[in-house]
């Protein structure tokens, strides 16, 4: 049933519901590491009733320095890469894990505006990162539109790619 939900258009609205479906049929849990988000995608995942079976933690590393004591992201790391870059979301998803008791999390950097962007990372650049287990998985995106219309798609997009990989991955629960 869940494979037939991602094929649709579900709404931002009923992507929590299917993350939390799919993280409770591995009876598994999930942090959230979130920098240009602020802690939407972790909001969007509470505002669920009975949250709690699913959802652990949620870290809202706004700046480098939370990135570095909260998740242990090396300052070096955001020096050499910026902390808008692949290398920084992907120490910050697997962070996440190191710091929670869970075995799935989402992180997301980026430039949501309306100020910040460069040539090399314009607004709407967010890097997402995705930790199941011992595997991290990074993409980035480019989404249009003002500084809501990012936040608003980082989430979304974030929830639907979990879900798909959560769906891929089939692993037995535990």
């Amino acid at each position: 049933m869940n494979d037939l939900l991602l094929n649709q258009e579900l709404s931002a609205q009923d992507l929590p519901a299917l993350v939390a479906n799919l993280m409770l049929e591995k009876n598994w849990f999930l942090a959230t590491a979130e920098s240009c988000t602020g802690g939407m995608i972790a909001a969007a995942c509470t505002d669920l009733a009975g949250s709690s079976t699913w959802f652990d933690r949620g870290f809202v590393t706004y700046s480098n320095a939370a990135k570095t004591e909260m998740l242990g992201v090396d300052a070096a790391l955001i020096e050499q890469h910026g902390a808008v870059s692949e290398a920084v979301v992907r120490a910050m998803a697997a962070g996440a894990l190191r710091h929670a008791h869970a075995q799935a999390a989402i992180a997301v950097t980026g430039v949501a505006g309306p100020g910040g962007g460069t040539a090399a990372k314009p607004v709407g650049m967010v890097w997402l990162g995705f930790a199941l287990g011992d595997e991290v998985h990074t993409e980035v995106q480019q989404f249009a539109g003002d500084r809501a219309a990012v936040r608003s798609a980082t989430v979304a997009h974030a929830l639907r790619r979990l879900a798909q990989l959560l769906t891929a991955r089939r692993l037995p629960a535990g």
